[in-house]
Parts: structure tokens; C-alpha cells; sequence
């Protein structure tokens, strides 16, 4: 039997790994400190209610809960600091998170997802993180939920962070801080004429100001030249000397320790591809967009561990791929992992015209999916990655016939309201309805007047 003091939240019992390291025991020692009274039988280890899971319907492929306490337990959760217990494939990595944050709806669920004109045999399906919340959503809350609970644990009274004037991962720790009682300081890049000007409310804008933040702007060219981590450190230490405790985390949440984000996803799906027992998926790709790094350290990281084996490609939509197997394997190499970047993920230049512009055809491609199959993809990163996927598949059909591929939808639906001028004149799918002034009126369900 489990019995957990009221100062943890709710664990749950599975069975254990065949054996731990020392430095694990360590680390799961240090991590239970919380429970002023914490017993369990010596067949089993304790993993936190982080761990959901679902279950996907052979026909349909939606999801479908394991159960109606998973789902009570995790609603009351919400919101909830845990202890936090890495899969067994990971736990050797170094150093581990002790707690995490419940900040998203999770698990988030995978469906088929009907793309034209694919290669022979292959299949796509789609992993929906882009249903991690509403205001607060998208890839960058799972790497929140570590950052966060670290912030919390060492006392900041207020987090720091970088990004683009459209920044989803800005937005997204904005609305975070503010559910943690935390205030929020954004610096934000825009070009040198809308520097000294207000903002505006636009998209990711109007979330970050409404829930309080501070917005500081900063020019491209001074972006350029000085950079992101000297930047949040002067506001930093201004904060400091106001008598403030803030906690910087950096650009798109991706550091190593914002790196278990996506380490737990892979988990959340080897356990639903478990779970899907008469659909017979087992993927062999999985594709994601690449912004700062942090997510396909991650997925790639956690593929490679973990039972899935699947082959990850990245499409960057910034910097090239160089750039970015440098910068994954700094994050590897910060978990102590033992792996190189570049044998365990694929990264492709999707960055197009340029981090956060975009050509008239891959909008055109945004609003064709859309009308297809119902999925909308945000322009800056999974519209990118999704078009260089379906444009590699189109030009190079052999290496992906008969595969069962993962796309994740990192989310960012609030980036197409900075594209509205541009997608204007391809949605003009309106008209005036014509009623002739002959026909009678018939009250509904209420008269709106």
C-alpha cells in the first residue's frame, strides 16, 4: 500500500525498472524528501500522475481515456507541483529534474491525419500539442513545466524571458507565471522602426498584455549584436537591484533542463503507441519543427532510449542545421547522455525566406491543409516543417513509401493573425446572403435583438 503525505501530490504505482544506478537511487532518495510519510512495497517505484496516458480507438484513431480516475485525479491536478520521476530508459541522464509542474492538458492526443497525395503505403499521423491549453499552449508548456517548478523551488518572485515580437513561447511563459503568481518580463525583438512605438494587440501580443506582462522591446540589429543571454542578464540584474528575485529562462525554453519536456512526451507516446493495440502503429519518423532546439533534443534523445526507435527529422525554421546539431548536442551533452546530435536526428532547412516570413506559397499550403483535413497549422514552425516534409516527400517518394510517420504540431495558431494582410485575398470565401424580402419569419431558439 502507498501513502502519501498531503504535501505531495498523488502518485501511483507501476512496475519497477530491473534495476537502478547508484547515482538514480541518489536521486530518487532526494526526491520523495517531500513526504513527511512515504511507504511503498520494494516491487514497485513511484512515478508521478505526469505520467498519463490514452488510449486510441482501432478505426477512428481518437483518443480515449484509460479511465475515469486517471481523468478526476488529473483535472484536480492541474496546476499542482509533484515530485517528479523520469521514465526507467532515463534514468541515467544527469542531472534529473525533482519536481515538475501540471501546466498542460496532457496526454495530448494522436489521430490519423489524411494528408493528399502521400507516398505509396505511407501514413501520417499527428501528435496534437498544439491542444496543450488555449492561451497557454503549444510544445513550449511542456518545457515550462520543468523551468517553472525550478523557479518556484528557488524562490524567484518573477520570470525573464527572450524571443521574437510573436513569440509563442513568450506568450505561453507569460500566462504561466501569472497561474504561478508570478510576474512576467518579456523582451521582445521587432525591427528598428517599430522599436519606440507601442506593439500593438496582435496575436501572441494581445494574451502577454492582457495577463500583465511587462514588454520590453528590443531592435534586430541590437538583438544581433548583443545578444540573448547578455540581454536578459542586464534586465536581470535591474530586477535584482529593485529588490526582485527573477529567474531567467532563455530562448524557447531550451536548455537541458528544459530538455525533460520532451523526454516526458516520448514517454506519453510510447505509452499510447502501447496502449493502441489493434491499430498495429509502431511509427517510423517522427517530424517536428525546429525553432531553438529544445524540442528535438528531446524527442530525439527519448527516441533513441525509449522502445519507439523512431528516426526524428527536424525542419529548422532559423539558423541552418549546423547551427543547431551544435547547439543539441550542448544539451545532450548537459544531461551527460553519451550520444551524438547528428547520429540521432536528421535537421532540415525549412527556414524559407527567413525565421517568422512567409512566402505566398507556403501560406497557400497552410490554408490547403486547412481546407483538406481540418488541422491549422501556425506559419512560423509546423506550417515550415510540414511543407518541407510534403515537399521531401514529393521529391524523394522512396524513402518514405510504406513508413508510419509522426508529425508533432508544436502549436502557434496565434502567429496567423500577424499574417492576416497577407492570407486576406486567398479566403475570400464570403458573400451577402441573399433572402428575398417575401419569406416569413420564423422565431429560433432566441430572437439576438
Amino acid at each position: 500500500m502507498l501513502t502519501v503525505s498531503s504535501s505531495c501530490s498523488s502518485l501511483r504505482l507501476v512496475q519497477p525498472p530491473l534495476a537502478a544506478s547508484p547515482r538514480v537511487k541518489v536521486a530518487l532518495s532526494r526526491r520523495f524528501h517531500c513526504a513527511s510519510r512515504l511507504t511503498y512495497p520494494s516491487l514497485y517505484r513511484v512515478v508521478s500522475s505526469s505520467a498519463r496516458i490514452t488510449k486510441m480507438d482501432s478505426n477512428s484513431g481518437s483518443s480515449i481515456s484509460s479511465g475515469p480516475t486517471d481523468q478526476q485525479v488529473g483535472s484536480f491536478n492541474f496546476l499542482t507541483k509533484k515530485v517528479y520521476v523520469p521514465p526507467p530508459w532515463a534514468g541515467h541522464l544527469w542531472p534529473m529534474p525533482s519536481h515538475v509542474f501540471s501546466l498542460g492538458h496532457l496526454p495530448t492526443p494522436i489521430h490519423k491525419w489524411n494528408l493528399p497525395n502521400l507516398p505509396n503505403g505511407t501514413e501520417v499521423w499527428l501528435k496534437r500539442d498544439d491542444l496543450t491549453g488555449m492561451q497557454l499552449s503549444g510544445n513550449k508548456v511542456r518545457k515550462l513545466e520543468f523551468l517553472l517548478a525550478d523557479a518556484v523551488s528557488r524562490g524567484a518572485d518573477c520570470i525573464i524571458t527572450i524571443g521574437g515580437i510573436q513569440s509563442n513561447h513568450c506568450r505561453a511563459t507569460a500566462v504561466a507565471a501569472k497561474y504561478l503568481n508570478l510576474d512576467c518580463y518579456l523582451i521582445l525583438r521587432t525591427s528598428k522602426d517599430l522599436v519606440d512605438n507601442d506593439p500593438g494587440l496582435t496575436g501572441n501580443l494581445l494574451v502577454e498584455r492582457l495577463v500583465g506582462a511587462q514588454v520590453d522591446l528590443i531592435s534586430k540589429e541590437e538583438y544581433a549584436k548583443i545578444g540573448s543571454v547578455t540581454l536578459t542578464e542586464i534586465l536581470k540584474e535591474k530586477l535584482i537591484n529593485e529588490g526582485r528575485k527573477p529567474y531567467v529562462i532563455p530562448v524557447g525554453g531550451s536548455n537541458s533542463l528544459g530538455t525533460w519536456g520532451y523526454i516526458e512526451a516520448i514517454r506519453e507516446i510510447e505509452q499510447q503507441q502501447q496502449d493502441c493495440e489493434n491499430a498495429n502503429v509502431k511509427f517510423d519518423d517522427i517530424v517536428v519543427a525546429c525553432g531553438s532546439g529544445g524540442t528535438i533534443a528531446g524527442l530525439s534523445l527519448g527516441s533513441y532510449l525509449s522502445s519507439i526507435k523512431a528516426k526524428v527529422h527536424a525542419f529548422s525554421v532559423c539558423d541552418d542545421p549546423d547551427y543547431f546539431y551544435d547547439f543539441v548536442q550542448g544539451l545532450l551533452d548537459g544531461l551527460e547522455a553519451g550520444v551524438i546530435s547528428r547520429n540521432i536526428v536528421d535537421i532540415h532547412n525549412a527556414k524559407g525566406l527567413g525565421y517568422a516570413i512567409s512566402t505566398a506559397e507556403e501560406l497557400e499550403f497552410v490554408k490547403e491543409i486547412s481546407m483538406s483535413t481540418g488541422v491549422i497549422l501556425d506559419p512560423v514552425y509546423s506550417g515550415k516543417a510540414a511543407y518541407g516534409m510534403m515537399k521531401d516527400m514529393t521529391q524523394n517518394p522512396k524513402n518514405w513509401e510504406g513508413r508510419k510517420v509522426l508529425f508533432v504540431h508544436t502549436g502557434g495558431l496565434l502567429g496567423l493573425f500577424d499574417k492576416i494582410d497577407q492570407m486576406a485575398s486567398s479566403v475570400a470565401n464570403w458573400r451577402r446572403m441573399d433572402v428575398h424580402e417575401s419569406v416569413p419569419r420564423k422565431d429560433g431558439a432566441g430572437k439576438m435583438f
